[in-house]
C-alpha cells in the first residue's frame, strides 16, 4: 500500500508530542505526588540518553556516572522547579545535565578548555529553575538534610553545596567511592521519608 510521504513527518511530530506530553505529566506526578513510579518511568527514559551526552562529553564513564546520578537526584528534589512555559521536560533535564557537567570541568581543570568553541557554557540569565526557585521548599530541605547523621550531611554539603563530583568526595574525605554512594543514597532516602507530605 502506498503511503504519502508528507504523512510520515506528521505522524512523528504527533508521537514526540505525546511522549513530551506524557513526561510533563510525569514530572507533574513526581513534583505534586513524590510519585515514585513517575520518578522511575522518567529515569528510565532519560538516564541513559543523559548518560550517553555525559560519556561523550566527559570521556570518563565513572565521571559521566556520577554526573548523571546528581542530575537526577535535582530532578527528584527540584521538580516543582519545572515550568511547562520555558520548555520542554526534555530541555529542563539536559540543561541540568550539561551545567552540571561544566561546573564538575571547570572544577577539576585548572588548564583552559581545548575545545572551548564546542562547550555549552550556562547563559547569564537565570535558567527556570532558578527564576522558579521556591525559597521555602529550600528551607524545608535544608531543615530535612540538617538531621542527618554527620557522615550523610557531609557528603550531602560537599555534593550539593560544594558541588563536588562522588569522585572527589571520595578523595576528599578519603573513604572508597562506594561508601559516598552508599551514604548519598541512604541521605535521599531519609530526606524524602521527611519531605513527603510536606513538599
Amino acid at each position: 500500500m502506498f503511503i504519502p510521504s508528507a504523512t510520515i513527518p506528521e505522524r512523528g511530530m504527533n508521537a514526540n508530542a505525546d511522549l513530551a506530553q506524557r513526561h510533563r505529566a510525569l514530572i507533574g506526578r513526581v513534583a505534586e505526588d513524590r510519585d515514585k513510579e513517575a520518578f522511575a518511568e522518567l529515569f528510565d527514559w532519560y538516564a541513559p540518553r543523559v548518560k550517553a551526552m555525559l560519556l561523550k562529553q566527559c570521556g570518563s564513564s565513572e565521571m559521566a556516572e556520577d554526573v548523571m546520578q546528581d542530575v537526577f537526584l535535582t530532578v527528584w528534589l527540584k521538580a516543582g522547579q519545572f515550568a511547562s512555559s520555558k520548555g520542554a521536560v526534555s530541555t529542563w533535564i539536559f540543561t541540568i545535565a550539561r551545567n552540571r557537567r561544566i561546573d564538575v570541568f571547570r572544577k577539576q581543570s585548572s588548564r583552559h578548555y581545548v575545545d572551548i568553541g564546542e562547550m555549552e557554557f550556562a547563559d547569564d540569565a537565570p535558567e527556570s529553575e532558578e527564576v522558579l526557585l521556591s525559597g521555602e521548599q529550600d528551607s524545608l530541605i535544608a531543615q530535612a538534610a540538617a538531621t542527618l547523621p554527620e557522615e550523610m550531611r557531609e557528603v550531602i554539603h560537599l555534593a550539593f553545596v560544594e558541588e563536588k563530583s562522588q569522585s572527589q568526595i571520595a578523595g576528599e574525605l578519603g573513604i572508597p567511592l562506594g561508601t559516598v554512594k552508599s551514604r548519598t543514597r541512604r541521605a535521599f532516602e531519609k530526606i524524602k521519608q521527611q519531605l513527603e507530605g510536606v513538599l
